[in-house]
């Protein structure tokens, strides 16, 4: 087992790790005291594809039409033959930009979490039109995943958004809610089912283009925190998409795979999501460790010293335990292996750990901490809140993770497998 980032992407962690601390940071202080969105022209958004660090450009390959693990071994001129481990990439990554700021990290143009169901159901013609309109736009542009609704979340079979078969086309009706970067998207992934009494059995997905007739915004949410980010609330008013834009098309969905197919794209979300609550939880210890260090009172021997000691070392402790269970779903999917208890794990175990963390943090500081509202630690406190809740409650994780338990009831430790 290698703990090491391997020499050919050191330079990319580096650059990550630039970039969060010189641009995020600052601007995602800056827009949290705005409590608004960054707006889509903010030139930070050409640097950013300029850069090549779009969120969804890690992880496909020859069928993404060149726009992913190749494009961005070819810029940082990492052999072909070696342009493997980009899930355990895309995990380092996403902690490392969530320590600089999360909200501005969530506003990153690109596919977005759009990219993982196109590129897991959609099929070759999908793929290429989907990710060469990103490759070839000259400006910053977004995609959006729409699932959520304001009766179904984390029981996804409840959803009610309604797709009706038409000729050669789908009429879709219902409400999208909580859609990151929603109102900016071009392309957005819907959800809709043909039949709700039919359960997940009657899910289907689609491609919509911003602009449809019957597609619209309908709101933008104001939030605790995260404020750099845009969360929209989408409304679908007899909205006529043409049956090419079923994802995976009527083949996909002749059996229960297909919303099977649908699910494993949270198996690449959800262990990311996790390793962005480490960030956040990181960038809240980093700065109480530095606040008692540069203070003199960790050199000092006294109750109060050992105490603020102790409680230190359990976060690092803590934090490093999450980032551990990250690294190992991310290494399945790079082995091309299952994932989907592992991912789970992560998700529920990383973001309550990183809520202790910050809460702990703020009790230590006092005044320090929690008398600013745009303090560091005050904001990781609100940034942290929605991540035990997005990409899945940590009660849906338990019971994703159960299920996978009893599966494998009488069947020696996975380790043991030969």
């Amino acid at each position: 087992m290698e703990f090491e980032i391997p020499e050919h992407l050191r330079q990319i962690v580096e650059l990550i790790k630039w970039f969060a601390k010189e641009k995020l940071r600052p601007l995602g202080i800056e827009y949290d005291k705005k409590q608004e969105p960054i707006p889509p022209d903010h030139p930070f958004f050409k640097e950013v594809k300029q850069m090549g660090l779009e969120i969804g450009t890690i992880g496909g390959g020859k069928e993404d039409g060149g726009t992913e693990s190749g494009r961005i071994a070819e810029r940082f001129g990492i052999p072909k033959d070696k342009s493997t481990m980009f899930a355990t990439l895309s995990i380092i990554g996403a902690e490392i930009l969530a320590w600089g700021d999360q909200g501005v990290t969530m506003s990153f143009p690109g596919p977005g979490l759009a990219a993982p169901p196109v590129r897991v159901m959609g099929t070759p013609e999908q793929k290429k039109m989907f990710f060469d309109f990103f490759r070839s736009s000259e400006s910053p542009a977004w995609g959006a995943f729409a699932l959520t609704e304001p009766g179904a979340g984390s029981d996804v079979a409840r959803i009610r958004t309604t797709a009706r078969k038409e000729g050669k086309y789908y009429i879709l009706n219902g409400e999208k809610m909580y859609i990151t970067n929603g109102a900016r998207a071009e392309w957005v992934v819907v959800f809709a089912t043909v039949d709700p009494k039919l359960g997940r059995a009657g899910h289907r997905a689609f491609l919509v283009r911003k602009g449809t007739p019957g597609f619209r915004v309908s709101r933008i949410e104001k939030k605790m925190g995260l404020h750099a980010s845009e969360t929209a609330g989408l409304v679908f008013e007899d909205c006529k998409i043409p049956e090419e834009q079923l994802l995976g098309g009527e083949s996909y969905y002749s059996s229960k795979e297909g919303f099977k197919g649908a699910m494993e794209t949270f198996n690449m979300t959800r262990p990311a999501v996790a390793a962005m609550a480490i960030g956040i939880a990181r960038c809240a210890y980093e700065y109480t460790r530095d606040y008692f260090s540069e203070n003199y009172l960790l050199n000092k021997v006294s109750i109060l010293s050992a105490k603020i000691k102790a409680e230190l070392e359990r976060m690092k402790r803590k934090l490093d335990i999450a980032r551990l269970m990250c690294l190992r779903a991310a290494y399945l999917m790079d082995m091309k292996q299952p994932n989907a208890k592992e991912a789970s794990q992560a998700k529920a175990y990383a973001p309550p750990i990183a809520l202790d963390v910050i809460t702990k943090c703020l009790d230590l500081l006092g005044e320090e901490g929690s008398l600013e509202y745009h303090h560091l630690v005050h904001k990781a406190y609100r940034d942290i809140k929605v991540f035990d809740i997005f990409e899945g409650t940590g009660q849906a994780q338990r019971i994703v993770i159960s299920k996978r338990l009893f599966a494998n009831k009488g069947r020696p430790p996975e380790w043991l497998h030969s």
